[in-house]
């Protein structure tokens, strides 16, 4: 059994990625790994934060570990929440404060195309490797469903009739952003397990 401490407490994540990796691997929380500080998002593009979080995490253990940031694109608003998406409307997590926010910001706005982008930073034997996942959609007038979390109530992503939340698990990860950044990141860890047993 592979180790990988994912740079999260939140449960949803958890369950979210674990669903989609291979039984070899398992995640171990930022609880598990004795981690309680919060750790820093200082930067203002996904890529650097998602990097920063995951170095945080081997500096502190010595072990693999990878962090992902996420985040909202609305076209019409020059690509924001963006970085900003957990505190859009100022404190962290508040997914009903951001969502109220957002629809208020396109309350007059016709053209509601967005996309959620994933960024993966993952450090394996101190080594850094990044992956992206991208889902085109959008933005819905009021909230649907009552599954997921944040900004998922109000995303209809391409070719879906439904929100995110609206979907089970299943259908969510057959659109998922998240999705298409861990397959990337599974693809490459099946390979370096295969070459590391050469």
């Amino acid at each position: 059994m592979n180790e990988l401490i994912f740079a999260t407490n939140n449960q949803h994540k958890i369950n979210e990625v674990q669903s989609m990796l291979d039984v070899s691997w398992k995640l171990i929380t930022l609880k598990e790994a004795g981690i309680a500080t919060e750790i820093p998002e200082p930067f203002d593009t996904l890529e650097d934060n998602a990097g920063a979080k995951s170095q945080f995490i081997f500096n502190a253990t010595g072990k693999d570990c990878f962090s992902e940031d996420t985040g909202l694109e609305v076209m019409a608003l020059n690509n924001a929440p963006g970085v900003h998406s957990a505190r859009y409307a100022g404190e962290h997590g508040n997914d009903k404060a951001n969502i109220e926010k957002l629809l208020q910001q396109l309350m007059s706005i016709q053209h509601r195309t967005a996309r959620f982008r994933t960024i993966i930073s993952l450090i394996l034997k101190g080594k850094e490797y990044r992956f992206e996942g991208t889902c085109p959609g959008i933005i819905t007038s009021f909230p649907k469903g009552e599954n997921g979390f944040g900004y998922d109530p109000v995303f209809i992503p391409e070719g879906a009739d439904k929100t995110f939340a609206e979907m089970n698990m299943e259908e969510k990860n057959s659109y998922s952003h998240r999705k298409k950044a861990v397959s990337q990141l599974l693809q490459f860890l099946n390979q370096y397990n295969g070459q590391s047993k050469n």
